[in-house]
């Protein structure tokens, strides 16, 4: 299980998460709201496999963070400015999302 970063901050349009000792990661709006975990955004799996709902949109280029809620120990709840806000970010998931926009800036 991840740990939870020491700070937690919005800095612009990014989240940025700080864990210490060089340990830091800071994500852009648009990549975090396209990623949603949410059932909204993704849809909903039956026990067939089969998936429901979830969106076809995919340009979220002016889209931004107004706010995260923190969920326990576990991760955020993040708004953002086109009003969804229900997917929870899990800090591991934030940390493959992070390595996701590494690999796509190389």
């Amino acid at each position: 299980m991840q740990l939870s970063p020491k700070r937690v901050e919005l800095i612009g349009n990014f989240l940025a998460l700080s864990w210490g000792e060089d340990d830091d990661l800071t994500l852009e709006a648009p990549l975090l709201r396209q990623n949603s975990p949410s059932a909204e955004q993704s849809g909903e799996t039956d026990i067939f496999g089969r998936v429901y709902g979830g969106t076809n949109k995919q340009d979220y280029e002016d889209v931004t963070l107004l706010s995260f809620h923190k969920v326990g120990n576990y991760g955020l709840r993040l708004v953002f400015s086109d009003g969804h806000g229900s997917g929870i970010f899990s800090w591991e998931y934030l940390k493959n999302l992070a390595q996701k926009q590494e690999n796509q800036l190389s």
